[in-house]
């Protein structure tokens, strides 16, 4: 790779110290912006390896590109919030911290607060504890899963029902304010960032649906089909099979039809893109 793996993390920390020391202005110059796109593109180089990296630092390298390079986001504590939350609910059980018939886990819905209020709070601490969860419950369902809201599931009777994103989206600020109104949002300095989340909450949520629809749930196509072509230039240049080889590989994420790219498949077993 372009980048060595140990020195991914430095990395992603030294655009999030340039971040907090700009915090209220947005200091994305063209540096900036080359920085964050060289360590995204540094995860297609070797598309052979599974790049290990620390998860909070791809997440907040992401968020970082959605918000604050695509968003001129001038909010550093609320990139750090959403980037830490993407790493707490993609690599831990969070999102389901209820267990239903069988054992099975199930969503937090706002039921679930209402219940926990007037069971004393079993499973949540306090109040803001519980309002902070379901408004994250809710930002990261209506963020990361928009598909979700697109397509109708059957009720009771057999009969299509559609899940209902504003449900999530109106409780979900409503939850965050609750939070922020709360006296432990002072003491752990949250207040701000909770306030911002409530008010702004479409537009995290948008910013959360481009990581997942490029990052997450899918692929960047366009830096791919980059790569791809320059990997088969190389090939051109240099007669190494290696790069040709890592150009079908490409080309097999893309899917590209054979017929109008016969150059990069000729003499090639196609049933190994399959």
């Amino acid at each position: 790779m372009g980048l060595l793996l140990s020195s991914f993390a430095q990395a992603v920390e030294e655009l999030e110290a340039h971040i907090r020391l700009h915090h209220g202005q947005n200091a994305a110059d063209p540096a900036f912006r080359r920085r964050v796109e060289e360590l995204i593109s540094s995860f297609y180089d070797d598309i052979d390896v599974v790049v290990q990296v620390p998860l909070r630092s791809l997440f907040h390298l992401l968020v970082i590109k959605a918000l604050y390079v695509d968003r001129a986001s001038t909010d550093a504590e609320v990139i750090t919030y959403l980037g830490d939350m993407l790493t707490r609910y993609l690599y831990t059980r969070e999102l389901f911290p209820f267990l239903g018939p069988g054992g099975r886990r199930q969503l937090f819905y706002f039921s679930h607060l209402l219940e926990e209020m007037e069971q004393g709070f079993r499973r949540f601490q306090n109040l803001f504890e519980a309002c902070r969860r379901y408004g994250d419950n809710a930002l990261f369902l209506t963020g990361i899963f928009p598909q979700s809201f697109r397509r109708p599931r059957l009720g009771r009777l057999g009969l299509p029902r559609p899940l209902d994103a504003s449900y999530y989206i109106t409780t979900g600020k409503a939850c965050y304010r609750l939070a922020a109104d709360h006296e432990l949002a002072h003491l752990t300095q949250l207040r701000p960032v909770l306030l911002k989340l409530s008010r702004h909450f479409e537009l995290y949520m948008a910013a959360l649906n481009d990581i997942s629809q490029r990052y997450i749930m899918g692929l960047d196509l366009d830096l791919i089909a980059d790569k791809m072509l320059d990997a088969f230039n190389q090939w051109r240049r240099t007669g190494d099979a290696r790069y040709l080889e890592k150009a079908r590989r490409y080309a097999a994420l893309l899917k590209v039809d054979p017929s109008r790219f016969p150059s990069l498949f000729r003499g090639h077993n196609l049933g190994r893109l399959n």
